[in-house]
């Protein structure tokens, strides 16, 4: 009886027809251009589509599948952003144009999934940047759209980590679509050299987090242009309870940082640099002048921002915290914590890497095993040499210092919950080797 009445229900028996009458849709093949033109159609200034089965997808095909199971082709497009704005020494022109680009972003993508949609094909679209999936426990982000759009042949990335239109240059943010069509064909990576080796990111970033070795400091990154992100919210809340009172608390945090924050909580989170961004001379539609006169250059897009007075937030005794008082001290250098927290064994093992202060390690050579136990058990061995750090799964080799520790009391001592004195008192924690090595591996992650 409930079938029959189902049958009859006017929309079941217009899909009968339709599917009597050969009307059913289907996805595939999808025709590229007609994909392409969609897109741009749209408002997306560049795009470009990536197979699921591709090699450069290897490290997130699993978290991307396990988002949308259906996904065969990813669509990877580009919106520009104006130049003068994000160059500009006032962070607020320069973050409105961010803000309005990356609404622009989440606009297109969904526009795009909007027509595909009506075609019957199934597609869905990660945020440009934010919302983040931040009570995750492990990474916050989605996907990752720079590989993505390095896959699609949408440009290489520089030695500041972001990629380079070969047109655009840096002016540009990254969407994702993924989708359940097959294409007729697919874009490829393009054989295209972006560093144009003049440095002036390296020169501009006033924490020092691009050496000029091709080094990147994500912490040191993280910690200032990111102030006003998740981490740097939570130390200032944190600092907010920690406070006696209004006066205790004005002394930590004066009235233009409360101002600062105020305005990213009410109209968007705020960058206090991205300058790496603003300097970049690559891409053919920036890179005249640069070539023209590239002293010129230099004076009127890196300088200001090399001299601009302002507050600079970095994490005591990190390369952060030395690179800004040796190399720009008219900036006004701010201690802080990033509140990057590890939640479990596994993250902290793999954010030891981005965490790392090679400077702190510069007479550091030493093999350390790393054993927890109880509620998550992992063995790791962590090798510091030559200003570098190795995080591998096991015990590798001989170790110069070994540590055993309860996982859950690990976590809660870098939450600095516990403190170490009575963590080894209970033997919750236990160490072999000299103590000096346990203090120097300490040096090399500060917070």
């Amino acid at each position: 009886m409930a079938k029959s009445i189902m049958n009859d229900h006017p929309t079941v028996r217009l899909y009968h027809m339709k599917r009597e009458a050969g009307e059913e849709m289907h996805i595939a093949p999808v025709d590229t251009q007609w994909l392409r033109d969609l897109c741009l159609h749209a408002g997306a200034d560049d795009v470009g589509f990536v197979s699921i089965s591709r090699t450069e997808l290897d490290a997130q095909r699993q978290e991307i599948l396990s988002l949308f199971p259906q996904a065969r082709t990813l669509i990877s497009f580009v919106c520009k952003m104006n130049r003068e704005p994000l160059r500009s020494t006032a962070r607020s022109i320069a973050n409105a144009e961010f803000h309005y680009v990356i609404d622009d972003v989440t606009h297109i993508g969904h526009q795009i999934v909007k027509e595909l949609e009506v075609r019957g094909i199934k597609a869905l679209n990660p945020p440009a940047g934010f919302p983040m999936e931040v009570t995750s426990g492990g990474k916050s982000w989605v996907i990752s759209h720079k590989p993505i759009a390095v896959a699609a042949g949408l440009g290489q990335t520089g030695i500041h980590r972001n990629v380079i239109h070969p047109k655009f240059g840096n002016f540009i943010l990254l969407g994702t679509i993924l989708t359940n069509a097959e294409l007729t064909s697919e874009s490829q990576p393009i054989d295209y050299n972006p560093c144009l080796e003049c440095k002036l990111c390296v020169a501009a970033c006033p924490v020092g987090a691009i050496g000029s070795d091709g080094h990147f400091n994500f912490s040191a990154c993280y910690t200032h242009n990111y102030r006003e992100f998740s981490g740097g919210f939570t130390d200032w809340v944190e600092t907010i309870a920690d406070s006696k009172n209004s006066k205790n608390y004005r002394a930590r945090v004066n009235d233009a940082e409360t101002a600062s924050m105020w305005q990213s909580l009410s109209f968007g989170a705020n960058y206090k640099a991205a300058y790496c961004l603003s300097v970049c001379p690559a891409g053919e539609d920036v890179i005249g002048p640069f070539l023209a006169d590239r002293k010129r250059f230099f004076q009127e897009v890196a300088k200001p921002l090399q001299d601009k007075k302002e507050m600079v937030y970095v994490v005591p005794k990190s390369d952060a915290e030395e690179h800004v008082r040796k190399r720009f001290p008219h900036k006004e250098v701010r201690l802080v914590s990033n509140g990057l927290r590890s939640k479990s064994i596994r993250a902290f093992l793999a954010g030891l890497p981005h965490m790392f202060q090679r400077n702190q390690a510069k007479d550091l050579v030493a093999t350390y095993h790393f054993t927890f136990t109880g509620q998550e058990e992992a063995q790791a061995t962590i090798v510091i040499s030559d200003k570098t750090i190795s995080v591998k799964m096991g015990h590798i080799g001989d170790a110069d210092f070994q540590l055993i520790a309860d996982s859950q009391t690990w976590i809660r001592m870098l939450s600095k919950e516990t403190g170490i004195l009575s963590a080894v008192l209970s033997r919750k924690i236990r160490t072999k080797g000299p103590v000096k090595l346990l203090k120097a591996f300490s040096r090399c992650f500060p917070s």
